[in-house]
């Protein structure tokens, strides 16, 4: 090295030194050059580079070699800076910022007095952030230092680290180490009908940068499998699932009227190379081709695969028909596929769905929903309105890179192992308790159905079924008591009478709906229709008085019952809208006399039974007990059933709903729901009390004729928390655990009440012992996968020729090293 000196004028300092060469004066001007920064727009005159060897055709390298991208590679006149591109990628992905935004953002930063007359570079911006946004992938994923190999499908996607992944993550003979329930393939599936694409003007024009190469598939393979495949169209089986099928169907402006992905069920990962998108609905050669791709990715030796679709129960009946007869779709051989519905989309499906593709009784899912999919579509839901109008591959490549950061985002296992933990503790203990009391010889039969059915599943799960008749509801006890009414000689007619009493106690509930929903401003007519049914109902009453008393035979009946509804389950009347509860003064429609709605009724449960025994009616009340079994009965299953029509309301009308009218019906029918059950609760209510007094011993009130409460009867948590924790800890209220009250044949009906309460504790406790031990494994599985991509970058940092490349494969190594050692501080007590 020489030291810098002073050269004099007129000396030629190359004469001297003919290996220099020195700086030429341009002879062209200045060049003006738009620099966009994350603080503003800049215009600067450059001067290019005039060096021997130099070129204008080189000019975007020299931009480069500054940390400026040029808008275009020939006579560039505007660059982006490297950290403005890094900024707006975030933005973009954090944010969910559109280019247009970013850019306005920027153009008030330099000028917020008159930001127009900043210059216009949006398109420029989205071209280099596509440009950039394709440098980035390929040398993140290591195809900057692998030059001579090019990116494959799913290549530049980022997918778990804690899935099971031979060769990957665990060694590739891992039928030696590990069970094979372990080593399953975990996967859920749905459509997302939010992320539309419209129709392109000029698609010609269009210019893929990584078709494939993420998680959308490649277009192509694509459009040849949807050309050859066949749609079969076949009645349902199941509960209606048209609105599923239909949406979109009629929106003849859109290249694309949703998508379909697939993502690993307990971590949320979206799987490389297989979102696809619908063309008329969500069809199954659409759904086919995700999952067959998913199935056929690092699944090396992986025989087993669950699938967890909401219309599960109707995909998989063709699903293996579809593969051999269509030429795009292929499975691994001896490949195993165990069809699961989502817990929440289960509840709108036929009960035989509930045993056959329910989450719980499926060996090795673990402790997972299946619904995890409607999470991830949620941050997606705010990019689709930008992305629907861009051109097919710009759009591709924008999901591609917020699936790939949704993906980067999830590499935490650790609050899944508390939750299993405590899963465990919930529902171990219970179940031991229970296996205690039983008896061993029948445990063991119904182990032996639990083996069979897992391993044979289809018609063996119904053994999680209530196999018994149904309880018998008030019309079958009233014809039964009716036929043996002849060996009572001394009250004939009492059946018929006392029925006539519950039914005269509904009317009078009715009644009391219909007061507590007059309106205040009640006009003339709707006064005199609310006094008419009260004269009515009256004559009604005291006819069946004069019954009571010829029955009693001069037994004076100073007793009565006045009923009192529960105002917890007035609810409803109080939130449907044009009604409230008048506040006025009513005198002038009942004339100073007990309306008919709290006139007493007598009843024999209005005695006490040491009363009722004295006074010699003993007879009478059993009868009434009796027919009050198949009242509670009646109302039990019809609570059920309101309740079932109320979430599908929810689920496929109300939250779907497309317009304000459509809304509207949708909540006057839940509404209507909401009256009617509460309706037949207070019923429920009146036969418990009436039980209580007839001398039903208080277990069977506490076990069988349990108290209904508020909270069990609300769908609000399905419909708002999906995702929520403790499902598989859930228990669901009481009503729809057992069919109502046993038969006469009691013992055969608790042991039927037991044996499935048994299968369903054990299947609860198994999910859970599954969840702790996959938990466990996947941690180390997660720090294996770390250790892959440490030793991928180790590789091409050895392997590279220059320092930059060396430089950078080194960082990736100690970035990789980090997310070990991280995992293991983390993992180190828990971990197997």
């Amino acid at each position: 090295m020489h030291d810098w000196e002073d050269v004099h004028e007129g000396v030629d300092w190359t004469e001297n030194n003919p290996g220099v060469n020195t700086f030429t004066e341009p002879t062209s001007t200045t060049t003006p050059l738009i620099i966009i920064h994350s603080t503003g727009v800049f215009i600067h005159n450059v001067q290019w580079c005039h060096c021997p060897g130099s070129s204008v055709h080189q000019q975007h390298l020299h931009l480069l070699k500054a940390r400026l991208f040029p808008a275009s590679t020939s006579c560039p006149r505007t660059a982006f800076t490297f950290d403005v591109l890094d900024h707006f990628l975030i933005d973009a992905l954090e944010c969910k910022t559109s280019a247009m935004s970013f850019f306005q953002k920027l153009r008030r930063l330099t000028n917020n007095a008159f930001p127009d007359s900043v210059p216009d570079r949006y398109r420029e911006l989205m071209r280099a952030s596509r440009q950039w946004r394709d440098l980035m992938n390929r040398k993140r994923f290591g195809f900057g230092h692998d030059t001579e190999v090019n990116p494959g499908t799913g290549d530049l996607a980022l997918f778990c680290a804690a899935c099971p992944q031979p060769g990957i993550n665990m060694p590739v003979d891992w039928q030696d180490h590990y069970e094979s329930w372990l080593v399953m393939q975990r996967y859920v599936v749905d459509g997302n009908f939010t992320a539309q694409h419209m129709n392109m003007k000029q698609p010609h024009l269009d210019v893929t940068l990584s078709d494939g190469l993420g998680y959308m598939v490649t277009d192509a393979d694509y459009q040849a499998h949807l050309s050859s495949a066949k749609e079969t169209k076949e009645r349902s089986s199941c509960s209606n699932h048209r609105a599923v099928n239909a949406a979109n169907t009629n929106r003849s402006n859109l290249r694309a009227t949703g998508v379909a992905a697939t993502a690993c069920a307990r971590h949320g990962c979206f799987v490389p190379h297989t979102v696809v998108d619908f063309q008329k609905g969500e069809r199954h050669m659409n759904v086919d081709y995700s999952i067959c791709n998913a199935i056929n990715y690092h699944s090396d030796n992986i025989e087993t695969s669950l699938i967890i679709y909401d219309i599960g129960c109707q995909w998989c009946i063709h699903f293996k028909d579809r593969i051999n007869n269509s030429p795009g779709l292929s499975l691994p051989e001896k490949s195993r596929i165990l069809t699961g519905v989502g817990k929440f989309h289960l509840s709108a499906h036929k009960l035989p769905c509930f045993a056959r593709f329910s989450l719980n009784f499926i060996e090795g899912a673990g402790q997972v929903d299946g619904e995890i999919m409607e999470t991830l579509w949620a941050p997606f839901n705010k990019i689709s309105p930008t992305a629907r109008s861009m051109s097919q591959y710009h759009r591709q490549e924008i999901l591609d890179d917020h699936m790939r950061d949704s993906n980067w985002k999830k590499m935490d296992t650790l609050k899944k192992h508390k939750r299993a933990v405590k899963g465990i503790d919930d529902t171990k203990l219970p179940f031991d308790e229970l296996t205690h009391t039983l008896d061993p010889e029948k445990i063991a039969i119904w182990e032996k159905d639990e083996k069979m059915a897992m391993e044979l599943r289809g018609d063996h799960l119904d053994i999680y079924q209530l196999k018994i008749d149904k309880a018998p509801t008030m019309a079958e006890i009233r014809l039964t008591l009716t036929e043996s009414e002849t060996s009572d000689i001394e009250r004939p007619g009492s059946i018929p009478w006392i029925i006539q009493g519950i039914n005269l106690e509904d009317s009078q509930d009715g009644l009391r709906s219909d007061v507590r929903r007059l309106p205040h401003d009640a006009t003339a007519t709707q006064k005199a229709a609310l006094q008419e049914k009260r004269l009515k109902l009256a004559v009604r009453i005291a006819k069946f008085h004069e019954i009571a008393d010829q029955m009693m035979e001069g037994i004076e009946l100073d007793w009565g019952t006045v009923h009192v509804d529960d105002p917890r389950f007035c609810m409803a009347e109080a939130d449907e809208q044009a009604w409230e509860v008048s506040d006025e003064d009513d005198s002038e429609l009942i004339d100073e006399e007990i309306p008919a709605e709290d006139m007493v009724i007598w009843m024999p449960s209005s005695l006490t039974h040491e009363l009722a025994n004295v006074l010699g009616l003993a007879k009478l009340q059993e009868e009434e007990l009796a027919l009050r079994k198949g009242q509670a009965n009646d109302c039990l299953e019809k609570i059920r059933l309101a309740l079932g029509q109320k979430a599908v309301i929810y689920r496929q009308y109300f939250r779907s709903a497309d317009s304000v009218w459509t809304g509207t019906r949708s909540k006057q029918e839940a509404q209507r729901c909401s009256l009617k059950i509460e309706k037949l609760v207070r019923s429920y209510q009146r036969a418990r009390s009436a039980m209580g007094r007839l001398g039903m011993d208080q277990q069977h009130l506490e076990n069988i004729y349990q108290e209904i409460l508020p909270e069990q009867l609300t769908v609000n948590k399905d419909v708002t928390e999906e995702n929520r924790f403790g499902q598989g800890s859930d228990k669901l209220a009481w009503f729809w655990r057992v069919d109502g009250a046993h038969k006469s044949q009691q013992h055969a009906w608790m042991d039927e009440f037991y044996r499935v309460n048994w299968l369903k504790a054990k299947a609860r406790w198994r999910r859970w012992e599954e969840e702790l031990t996959l938990t466990r494994h996947e941690m180390r599985w997660t720090i294996s996968w770390f250790h892959h991509q440490k030793s991928q970058w180790l590789r091409r940092s050895m392997e590279a020729m220059k320092s930059g490349h060396q430089a950078y494969g080194h960082r990736q190594v100690l970035l990789w090293q980090m997310f070990a050692e991280d995992a293991e501080d983390k993992f180190k007590d828990h971990m197997l």
